[in-house]
């Protein structure tokens, strides 16, 4: 029985080791060759460098609209993770603390939402966002990002409020309390966990996002940093040193803000499971 449990453990330690290689591999691939020339990158892509080439940073920060790309970045990802975190916090709440037929509707329909494809309403919602005057400005995504969280961030809520006791809400309402306050200063800085996860799941996937700026964002300006990267890829020939330039560039602030939050995101994910 010993011999099958150790067995077992080598087994799970080897598979573990192969994932671990596999999910490293790409990041080891970008590094490396981040840091060399186009010609060097083509001889051999997985080796070291031979030194430290670092003109490809150089040029993408003073020759080219990176800099640009990387604010409309930050702007499109930080203004709607804060509207994000303001406005779906309260519906869940809204939501999970009221038991009745109309709420249910409304939690059944955000969740209807989530199973429709993006590419189902994407010429409609395109359309739409050209009619009320926001294509081709900042605001036009992130009204969609906005829109389009709204169901996975209320499920997410109102799983994690389940764990969260009525009984303290009942004694700041005996307090004198309103409804607000007592989300705000009580609930909210309780759901952390929660907003963490939604934070980086969010944040992620806008920092990374492709489709909307390319199609939303006006041709002939910086748009964001992945479609900007994107630009040098070409038909006959690429740029690869600008690509893994950029893309080293902009692994930076992801990182960051995931080693911050990855207390919180573990226990968001788990808690979040658990309770729901």
């Amino acid at each position: 029985m010993r011999e099958r449990i150790k067995l077992f453990d080598v087994f799970l330690f080897v598979m573990t080791l192969i994932i671990a290689i596999v999910f490293f591999f790409p990041i080891y691939f970008n590094l490396m060759s981040a840091f060399k020339s186009n010609p060097e990158i083509m001889r051999d892509a997985i080796a070291f460098p031979e030194g430290m080439y670092v003109e490809s940073f150089k040029y993408l920060l003073t020759e080219t609209e990176y800099p640009r790309a990387m604010l409309n970045s930050a702007i499109l990802t930080i203004v709607s993770i804060i509207l994000m975190v303001v406005i779906i916090p309260m519906g869940a709440y809204a939501i999970g603390r009221t038991d009745n037929r109309w709420t249910n509707g409304i939690f059944i329909y955000f969740l209807f939402g989530m199973m429709i494809p993006f590419q189902v309403y994407m010429v409609p919602l395109f359309k739409e966002l050209n009619m009320i005057g926001l294509f081709g400005t900042l605001a036009g995504p992130i009204v969609v990002y906005i829109a389009g969280s709204v169901g996975f961030g209320v499920l997410l809520y109102t799983s994690f409020l389940k764990g969260v006791p009525k009984e303290i809400e009942e004694a700041a309402s005996i307090d004198g309390c309103s409804k607000l306050r007592t989300f705000w200063n009580i609930v909210f800085p309780l759901l952390a966990p929660c907003t963490a996860t939604m934070v980086v799941l969010q944040g992620l996937g806008i920092w990374n996002d492709f489709l909307m700026p390319m199609l939303v964002l006006p041709s002939g300006q910086a748009k964001t940093i992945i479609v900007e990267i994107f630009y040098y890829v070409g038909e006959f020939a690429s740029r690869w040193d600008m690509i893994f330039a950029g893309t080293t560039m902009s692994l930076v602030p992801v990182l960051i803000a995931f080693v911050s939050l990855q207390k919180y995101f573990i226990k968001g994910v788990s808690d979040g499971a658990i309770k729901g």
